[in-house]
């Protein structure tokens, strides 16, 4: 039911945040990923943290790189400003943007086959040059899109589901920011709201708002 648009009236009695804007302001385009999918529960919080923090959509620029977790920009804050990039070179992108209009919010997503493989390097020099954004990583151990190979970040001893046993150590990409200087670093569950959304709130305060380096 995924092509079905989103009404576009909202009904009268919808809250509204300090700047004016209601949940539904916050939102994007129906998620065409897999129902139950941990991605749309983030997209979820970012929408829930992002009204919270009175932040106007306009205001904030997201980018991406390839996986289904770089589709997730498409599910929230559909009045902002968004770009989808090639495959791991996302903090190159924003880095650009960033230099060309400093007055932008800048959300970086990406997932942990764009992030922790091909743009481990980009990911690591975004952190070591102090890059002025927020980076959500949405890791869940494997290549969602090329039917769930182990990824960089997957633990050792990991069972796929056709039974091969994961023989690599992983990529801990919290361990790596931190040694990098990252201002701000946390790690959640996506399934989990009450923590969710208040860590999202947690990024996007540490350099008010949503100017940050983190994962």
């Amino acid at each position: 039911m995924t092509y079905i648009a989103k009404p576009r009236l909202h009904h009268p009695s919808l809250h509204t945040n300090k700047v004016g804007y209601t949940r539904r302001d916050y939102e994007g385009r129906i998620s065409t990923l897999c129902a139950g999918c941990g991605h749309d529960s983030i997209s979820a919080a970012i929408i829930q943290a992002c009204w919270e923090l009175d932040i106007e959509p306009h205001r904030v620029a997201k980018l991406s790189g390839i996986g289904c977790s770089s589709k997730t920009p498409d599910y929230f804050l559909g009045a902002s400003h968004g770009f989808n990039t090639v495959h791991g070179r996302m903090p190159s992108v924003l880095t650009g943007a960033n230099l060309a209009n400093r007055d932008l919010l800048y959300l970086g997503v990406s997932g942990d086959g764009d992030s922790a493989s091909i743009g481990l390097g980009q990911f690591a020099n975004a952190m070591r040059r102090g890059v002025c954004m927020a980076y959500i990583v949405e890791n869940n151990g494997v290549y969602g899109l090329t039917k769930g190979q182990f990824s960089a970040t997957a633990d050792r001893g990991s069972k796929s589901k056709k039974g091969v046993i994961n023989s690599d150590n992983p990529v801990d990409l919290v361990a790596l920011a931190l040694q990098l200087g990252a201002t701000y670093v946390g790690r959640s569950f996506s399934g989990d709201k009450a923590q969710l959304v208040p860590l999202i709130n947690g990024i996007s305060c540490a350099l008010s708002p949503l100017k940050l380096r983190a994962t």
